[in-house]
């Protein structure tokens, strides 16, 4: 088996397997239709499918290539989906308006989601890395990355993109990293074509789900140097997105 099939296997897997699980969830919507189908900022149907789809195939695919990876992505895509329902009417929007609430003893569904996927985060680092330092390191860029997918999510098929562009680099290299970043991918390329025309959205679950595996693959692949760089990559990518991308990322996902 060469160096590059697996990671060819784990982006047919991914891609399949999230296109199967949009099309029975679109086919059989549990709970009813109008828990799946909303009316989305342009006035358009949109349907939820992708968010659940993607985090599914992320999570199974982990398990097949990086299990250490399972429990960020298991527990960003559970908070993601937390979010999705209970934040739609919450007002506050970026890390530092939650964290705010927290201090004054109000528990929002963004600190939630805060501290269940840094928790998550730290918790892959602990299983990927040695070294305590590098632990810490690691649960940084999972939780980060996880976080900076979601940034993103500010227009159809953008956050998709992104992680197409992102795990690239990653799946060219050589190394236990490079089939996690090809799941992502292949999740993401599954439905990017729904999402670029408006039919599906993948929510902070799906965003949440891709990104931390996203990181969990950069995680696998550097050492301590890499692990560094992309911590400051992504604490700056927070930084900036808290005060310029809060209010994009309110506008998109205010569904009805």
């Amino acid at each position: 088996m060469t160096g590059r099939t697996p990671r060819i296997t784990s982006f047919v897997r991914a891609a399949a397997l999230t296109g199967a699980a949009v099309a029975v969830l679109r086919a059989t919507a549990p709970g009813g239709r109008a828990r799946w189908e909303r009316t989305n900022h342009a006035g358009r149907p949109v349907g939820l499918y992708a968010g659940p789809a993607v985090a599914l195939a992320a999570a199974v695919g982990a398990g097949r290539v990086l299990p250490g990876a399972v429990p960020a992505v298991v527990a960003a895509g559970v908070c993601g989906a937390y979010d999705d329902v209970a934040g739609a009417g919450d007002g506050r929007r970026g890390l530092r308006a939650h964290l705010a609430a927290l201090r004054d003893g109000e528990v929002t569904s963004g600190a939630v989601k805060l501290i269940g996927v840094c928790a998550a985060g730290l918790l892959t680092g602990g299983a990927l890395k040695e070294r305590p330092v590098d632990k810490v390191l690691a649960g940084v860029v999972v939780a980060g990355a996880a976080h900076a997918v979601n940034l993103v999510d500010v227009r159809p098929g953008r956050a998709a993109a992104a992680v197409l562009a992102l795990a690239a680099p990653g799946l060219l290299r050589e190394g236990p990293g490079a089939p996690a970043a090809a799941v992502a991918m292949g999740a993401a390329a599954a439905v990017l074509p729904g999402d670029l025309r408006e039919r599906v959205m993948i929510g902070d679950m799906g965003a949440h789900a891709l990104g931390a595996l996203l990181g969990a693959a950069v995680v696998a692949g550097n050492g301590r140097a890499g692990l560094v760089a992309h911590a400051a990559a992504v604490v700056a990518a927070a930084v900036y997105g808290d005060k310029v991308g809060g209010s994009a990322h309110a506008r998109y996902h205010s569904c009805e």
